[in-house]
């Protein structure tokens, strides 16, 4: 079996078709288009018109086909749901060949649902291919692309290989490259390119340090007009780019490398993932395959927006100039140029030691200016660590690998033109190193122990030393060395000599710790004895004693059965110097059983089992006593041995016989040991009763009495099992049944057979009496069709016919039934990431044909596995079922069988795949009230969680502030929950946090501001002046977290001699300068300035206290000429408006001061509009200090600030401008 997956083998498909030929319209007004992804993923939307009229619409998918992969002969469909006005016309079509044959396609549309469907009756392996679903209108077109793959039964690889060979051989050079440029609609033939065409190609690709080499080859000498037409060619690429291409980077030309292939790689983002990708040789297309498929030459990889284009098996002929398009617009072109070189003497095999240098030499067979040297798969270049030299005559090419390390060990790879040789860099230690170290040993006290370790070199002399002291060799200590490898041998270890061994060799060492252990353990011998059976009778003793070794303290334990023992009346515990004995006393039958001894210290457990047999007479034999024959010559009987044998073997069973009516008892005397008895001494119609004993060597059993026995009396044979049907016929019902298990002591002769319809209360024999049923099989013919009969049998043995048995299941009289149809409108009604949901109906009865069903089948295929699972081992007889245990995200085939008597039928299989997963959910965040803004002191841990609800389950990613989140981030998912955790803040971590939540549906984002701060620090010294009378200015430096937080400001409070309290004057001040008013003179005053943020407030600053003083003169009267004084003035700002810049949300404070007389009406105004009866804006005129409060700053307050002082003797103004930061 072969899967056959849709590819481009079509030459002129994937963006090179002229759209329309398909059935997709043309664009009718022939303006400017518009193209643009849907909402539905995958599906690309052409839009004729620049503006849709009103209540018009382009055409649009509700939902889209799917992919589809079916076995080969089954029934394929692809189903979609369009919607737009006017309704669209929708077409279908597909990329390597035609769909117009009736009888192979069917294109049809459900008006009650809206379904537009393809159907493909009976699917073959070359229905595989790419197909495409056409919705339009007037106003547009909207275009979904789907692929069928078929399994194909019984393929052979020599088909395939031809089928290859068929496409390679349509690639002829005059058959493609320019042709059917889908964006222009232009056809052109495919032909080899022309020298001038090829060199722009290059050139286009090129790097820009390379546009003097290839001019130079090319032989283009106006340099200056060559780059103008290049510039020039370069926008109209970048124009047809960006209909398919997002963005480009990373153009890496093609190289050759160490496995002699050849590579080149795009970095792209594809618009529309499902753009077709083109590779050019000269101008003439060439086919490649995904790199899991290894039939063809030419392969592409994709990993994520990487494409890497390999060339396997190099050959002089694949020389060229490479170009990849994207929907029939050039993207990248690679000039491969082979030169004719081969290695005539390839490298070898270099060995250094460390510290030293490493040349590698290669000779090639025709002169090279530079070969590609490789080392462990990374180029090499000419730097500190490498100088790569060429001879003279550019043949001899070297690597000199300088100053080598151990890492530097690897294979090293010249590459010349197609060809590569490599070869190992071994880097050899030049003094005496360890190759194996010495390892820690754990030993037990007496047993031997030892310590290796391997050198680089062979016996070196070196220095063992314990604990930091040199050992001697002495009896118990050895020393040796053997090539190589060093030992130390300790021939019988004790906790003297445990500790830290270490092994010194010209300057270099190794340790390892020996750790001596004195576990619990048992002498071998001791042991043997204590676990050999101790058999005793019953009330006498038994004692159980073992030695043992260990050190102290050490936990003892002795168990019976795994119950622990402990000292009683019978019960004797004794422990002594290195053993423990138990003493039983009075031993019972019960006592029979396992004897456990158990030790326990620091290093470890050890346990000891023995048994205890204690014998005693046996228990009385068991009944009920079975009759196997009680006839008039003889009674035979049948018994069950005794419960408990009392651990003897039973020799004999002893037997008495008393004759109802009379009084005496005789002997039958041992019988054996079997529980078995015939007695031949009877009389015809006497009863008779028995006793029996066990005998063992303890004795003889309490005896057991049996019931009466009579000889001679009819024994019935007890009923046979209930009849089976074997088969059901108009005319005649087979049945067969199982005999009896009592035959009432002798042997079956025969049958009766009984029969009764349904509904009736009458059974009728089915045989004469005088003509028993002699098999266990009998057809019944005496029915009548279309009757419904139950069926029972008696046994017959020589005392007669016994009691009839269970009857049989009730069966119809009529020919077999024939399975039942497909089941009709097969359906998923729920599905979860574990259980799928299934509804069907019926299938019709079609008499003679198909009868019907009396249950179903659900059986499951997962789409890696060919084989079907079924789901319920019987049928159900619902038309319903839940599929349960599947595996989430898995996908799944779905299919239902109905039966009934007359065998299954045929399944009925969804359309298409499901995947084990919930209906899909466009994320949605379920938290109600959640905080956009979070405020976390300094050190302290911030944690943020958001709950959520998706389906299919969503990739969840956070950002910070645009950018992914840092390692120091701990992000948590689970199912319907994300958390962000920073386990210790730090300022740097303030931003806007983002999560985005999306799946195939949709996504959905929420943002959080997490401000990490501390308390502020004080701000710097305090200074105060006077500049108008009655008012004072405080000014301070800035506290040294002004910087670092933008949310810092300040607060003023202060105090006066009279009231000798602080209050706060001003607060939510972002500049360093306040001025205070209503300063009386003859007080003095004091301020203080916080620094405030979002953690609180800072220790306070302190200015110098401050007094106007008022001066006290002696009163001289003196009355001068009187003068009328003129106190008129113009206004005039004293203090200008400052700039402000404010966060959003928080309060802003405005002030000046302006003189005049007569006073001055002040009129504050924003972007020209007046302020004053604004009930937003707090504005107050005091003594000539002009303010105003904005409560809560937003975006609308940003603008410019403007306030006019007008009295009739003048005008003046003063300005500033408000910033409001988010």
């Amino acid at each position: 079996m072969k899967v056959m997956k849709s590819k481009v083998t079509d030459q002129s498909a994937e963006g090179q078709k002229v759209e329309g030929a398909g059935g997709a319209m043309e664009n009718p007004h022939h303006k400017k288009v518009k193209k643009f992804r849907s909402k539905v993923p995958g599906v690309m939307i052409t839009q004729y018109v620049e503006e849709i009229p009103e209540g018009k619409s382009h055409p649009d998918f509700t939902r889209k086909p799917i992919a589809l992969t079916i076995q080969e002969g089954k029934f394929g469909v692809f189903k979609a749901i369009v919607h737009g006005e006017p309704t669209p016309n929708v077409t279908w079509n597909r990329a390597n060949g035609k769909i117009d044959d009736p009888v192979k396609f069917q294109s049809k549309y459900d008006e009650a649902s809206g379904e537009h469907t393809l159907e493909i009756p009976k699917v073959s392996a070359e229905d595989a291919d790419t197909y495409k679903c056409f919705a339009t209108n007037e106003y547009g077109k909207a275009v979904c692309t789907i692929q069928l793959n078929v399994i194909e039964v019984g393929f052979k690889k020599t088909k395939e290989l031809a089928k290859s060979k068929e496409e390679q051989e349509a690639l002829n050079p005059g058959s493609l490259r320019t042709m059917l440029k889908k964006r222009r609609g232009d056809v052109h033939e495919q032909k080899p390119l022309e020298s001038e065409e090829k060199v722009w190609e290059i050139l286009m690709s090129a790097d820009k340090k390379d546009y003097e080499q290839i001019c130079a080859e090319y032989g283009i000498t106006n340099f200056r007009g060559m780059l103008t037409k290049l510039a020039e060619m370069k926008k109209e690429r970048e124009v047809e780019q960006a209909q398919f291409i997002e963005h480009i980077s990373s153009l890496k030309h093609i190289e050759v490398n160490a496995d002699e292939n050849a590579t080149f790689e795009i970095d792209m983002d594809l618009k529309d993932a499902s753009s077709r990708i083109f590779l050019y040789k000269d101008g003439v297309m060439v086919p490649y395959t995904l790199e899991m498929e290894e039939e063809m030459k030419h392969q592409l990889k994709r990993v994520g927006k990487k494409f890497i284009f390999t060339i396997k098996n190099l050959d002089p002929e694949d020389a060229g100039l490479y170009s990849v398009d994207v929907e029939g617009v050039n993207i990248f072109s690679t000039d491969f140029k082979i030169p004719p070189v081969n290695f005539a003497v390839k490298i070898q095999e270099v060995k250094a030691e460390e510290r030293q240098d490493a040349i590698f030499q290669c000779v090639l067979t025709a002169p090279m200016a530079e070969i590609n040297w490789m080392g462990k798969s990374a180029p090499i270049e000419n730097d500190d660590k490498f100088e790569i030299t060429v001879s003279e005559d550019k043949l001899i090419h070297k690597l000199l690998v300088k100053d080598c390390q151990p890492l530097d060990a690897g294979i090293y790879a010249a590459v010349a033109g197609i060809h590569s040789c490599n070869a190992w860099l071994v880097v050899e230690d030049p003094g005496v190193h360890f190759n194996l170290g010495l390892s820690d040993v754990t030993a037990i006290v007496g047993d031997p122990a030892e310590l290796v370790c391997k050198l680089s070199k062979e016996n070196v002399d070196g220095v063992w030393y314990l604990n930091g002291k040199e050992i001697q060799p002495d009896d118990v200590l050895t020393m040796s060395k053997d090539g190589f490898f060093q030992s130390l041998k300790i021939s019988k270890i004790s906790e003297d000599y445990a500790g830290k061994y270490k092994f010194e060799a010209d300057g270099r060492k190794t340790e390892a710790m020996i750790v001596v252990e004195d576990p619990p353990r048992f002498d071998t011998e001791e042991l043997k004895k204590f676990t050999v059976p101790i058999i005793t009778k019953k009330g006498q003793k038994a004692t159980f004693k073992i030695p043992f070794v260990g050190r102290e303290p050490m936990k003892i334990q002795w168990y019976h059965d795994g119950e622990e023992l402990s000292e009683d009346t019978n019960i004797k515990i004794e422990h002594g110097e290195g053993y423990s004995q138990l003493t039983l006393n009075k031993l019972q039958r019960k006592d029979t059983g396992e004897i456990k001894f158990k030790l326990k210290n620091e290093f470890g457990t050890v346990e000891a089992f023995a048994k205890i047999i204690v014998t005693d007479k046996p228990t009385p034999p068991l009944g009920p006593l079975e009759i196997i024959e009680a006839s008039q010559n003889a009674i035979e009987v049948k018994w069950r041995s005794p419960k408990d044998d009392g651990g003897c073997k039973i020799l004999n069973y002893i037997l008495e016989r008393q004759q109802i009516g009379r009084n005496t008892w005789k002997k039958l005397g041992p019988i054996g040991p079997e529980a078995h008895y015939k007695d031949s001494d009877v009389d015809h119609g006497r009863r008779y009763c028995y006793k029996i004993r066990a005998d063992t060597e303890m004795g003889s059993s309490e005896l057991m009495e049996t019931e009466d026995v009579q000889a001679g009396t009819k024994a019935y044979a007890g009923p046979p099992s209930a009849p089976k049907v074997v088969s059901a016929f108009k005319d005649c019902i087979t049945l067969t049944w199982n005999p009896p298990s009592n035959t009432g002591g002798t042997n079956i002769l025969g049958y009766n057979m009984e029969k009764r319809k349904k509904g009736s209360n009458l059974w009728s024999p089915v045989n004469p009496a005088d003509d028993k049923i002699k098999e266990k099989e009998f057809g019944v013919k005496d029915v009548i069709e279309g009757m419904e009969y139950e069926f029972r049998v008696a046994a017959i043995n020589n005392s007669g016919a016994g009691e009839f048995g269970t009857p049989s299941e009730f069966v119809f009289a009529r020919d077999p039934k024939k399975p039942p149809g497909k089941v009709i409108d097969l359906k998923v009604t729920d599905s979860t990431y574990t259980t799928l949901s299934l509804g069907w109906t019926k299938p019709r009865e079609k008499r003679g044909v198909e009868d019907e069903a009396k249950g179903f089948f659900v059986e499951i295929r997962p789409a890696e596995s060919p084989e079907w699972d079924r789901c319920n081992n019987n049928p159900s007889t619902m038309t319903s079922f839940t599929v349960k245990g599947m595996k989430s995200m898995a996908m799944y085939w779905v299919r239902v069988i109905a039966t009934n008597d007359g065998g299954e039928g045929e399944p009925q299989e969804l359309d298409n795949y499901i995947l084990a997963m919930p209906p899909p959910v466009r994320p949605r965040f379920t938290d109600q009230k959640v905080k956009s803004f979070m405020v976390v002191q300094a050190g302290n841990s911030a944690r943020f969680n958001m709950n959520f609800e998706a389906s299919p389950w969503p990739d969840v990613t956070w950002m910070k502030d645009g950018m992914p989140v840092s390692k120091r981030v701990t992000i948590s998912n689970a199912e319907g929950a994300s958390q962000l955790l920073i386990p210790s803040s730090e300022r740097s971590d303030t931003g806007i946090y983002t999560i985005m939540v999306k799946n195939i549906v949709g996504q959905e984002t929420f943002s959080i501001e997490i401000r990490v701060t501390d308390e502020p620090k004080p701000p710097g010294p305090v200074e105060v002046d006077e500049n108008v009378p009655g008012t004072v200015t405080i000014s301070w430096s800035p506290s040294p977290d002004e910087k670092r937080d933008d949310r810092l400001h300040y607060l003023v409070s202060k105090r006066d001699s009279s009231k000798r309290t602080w209050h706060t004057v001003a607060d939510h001040i972002f500049n360093n300068k306040f001025t205070a008013c209503n300063i009386m003179p003859g007080r003095e005053y004091q301020f203080r300035v916080y620094a405030k943020n979002d953690m609180g407030s800072s220790q306070p600053s302190e200015s110098p206290k401050w007094e106007i003083t008022g001066k006290k003169e002696r009163f001289v009267l003196d009355r001068p000429e009187t003068k009328t004084c003129n106190l008129e003035r113009p206004p005039k700002f004293l203090v200008p408006l400052k700039m402000h810049t404010a966060p959003q949300g928080y309060e802003c404070y405005m002030s000046c001061a302006v003189r005049g007389d007569p006073t001055p009406h002040v009129t504050w105004y924003r972007n020209n509009i007046s302020l004053n009866t604004n009930t937003n804006y707090l504005i107050s005129n005091t003594c000539g200090v002009c303010s105003m409060l904005i409560l809560r700053v937003g975006p609308k307050d940003t603008g410019e600030y403007k306030i006019i002082a007008e009295n009739n003797l003048g005008r003046a103004e003063c300005s500033t401008k408000l910033t409001v930061s988010d």
